[in-house]
């Protein structure tokens, strides 16, 4: 049997008999590309969707989160490593469960999403795509949190069936994404502007490592971007890192840098930017970008308030970008 190349990722893994791609979990049998991880989640939660993090997608919603082994980045700081950096043989005993009882079982505990999350859907694509279709048959919502390391035609073929997505912008340069995490960085921003062509509702979470990308005058340069190629009504998620995996070295991110962080995300004219990780803190909150009016009041995970009249600002009417109403 020969080589099969995967073409889901820009790794474009040529993978012998026997052997997986850089993803641990996509397989050579029999010159056939299997994900070996199909039906078999290593993890089963409902979570509120802030944790997600979706601050403008149906707040204080319940939504049904499922992951596999297994991912196409190895980042040395990756908050999920347990199930990310695993090739499913160790961590998918526990569970088994066909696309069809995936949303079954959201809607038995009333869940009017799935979220496939914790390592990455992309390597797990065949049993997002088929849960996917099947959700939307069941009018469910489904969301991609992601790093967005994908090609462009995996992406068109899933974007019909998928509502929302979270992407983890690891950092701006291609130096981080090659020493951190074993990638580069155009095919995130790309997947990112093909998302938002395609219709996809887009949040943007940053992770901010002291020492590996705090630097201000590169935040500034992202925050910029964005603004330029996803619009200013993109959320931006700021996120407190905490030393884990192999990258126990350095201390937790400062408060003071998230918070510089947030101010340069509104400076350059994005209207919604989140400081994440830090309970009670006053950057988790949406405001009108109008005139400052507190739209929705969180505290941690949990919605404390919630003042947005159809999709609107109560004080102004300033319509308020998001999927508000179920």
């Amino acid at each position: 049997m020969g080589k099969v190349r995967c073409e889901l990722c820009p790794k474009y893994c040529e993978i012998d008999e026997g052997q997986s791609g850089d993803c641990r979990i996509r397989v050579n049998l029999d010159g056939k590309l299997v994900a070996t991880t199909y039906g078999r989640p290593s993890a089963i939660h409902i979570d509120p969707i802030e944790k997600k993090p979706l601050n403008h997608f149906y707040p204080a919603s319940r939504i049904l989160s499922i992951a596999t082994a297994g991912c196409n980045l190895h980042c040395s700081h990756c908050q999920n490593w347990q199930i990310s950096q695993q090739d499913g043989t160790e961590v998918n005993k526990r569970y088994k469960a066909s696309p069809e009882q995936i949303v079954k079982t959201a809607i038995k505990y009333n869940c009017p999403s799935i979220a496939y999350t914790y390592s990455d859907p992309v390597i797990f694509y065949e049993y997002v795509y088929d849960t996917s279709v099947i959700g939307h048959e069941k009018k469910l919502k489904n969301v991609l949190v992601t790093a967005g390391y994908m090609n462009p035609e995996p992406l068109k073929e899933i974007a019909p069936y998928i509502d929302a997505a979270n992407v983890d912008l690891k950092g701006f340069t291609n130096e981080f994404y090659q020493k951190n995490c074993g990638a580069t960085l155009k095919p995130v921003l790309d997947t990112l502007v093909l998302m938002k062509e395609l219709g996809i509702w887009v949040e943007v979470t940053n992770l901010i490592i002291p020492t590996k990308n705090d630097d201000m005058a590169t935040i500034r340069k992202m925050c910029k971007w964005i603004y330029d190629h996803l619009g200013a009504d993109t959320p931006l998620h700021f996120s407190k890192f905490h030393p884990m995996y192999r990258v126990r070295n350095i201390p937790s991110t400062p408060v003071k840098t998230l918070e510089n962080a947030q101010k340069e995300a509104l400076n350059v004219g994005l209207h919604y930017a989140y400081v994440g990780n830090l309970f009670g803190h006053k950057g988790e909150s949406t405001r009108c970008p109008t005139d400052g009016t507190l739209l929705i009041k969180r505290i941690g995970y949990k919605i404390i308030e919630n003042n947005i009249k159809s999709g609107k600002c109560p004080t102004c009417s300033t319509k308020i970008s998001g999927r508000w109403e179920v």
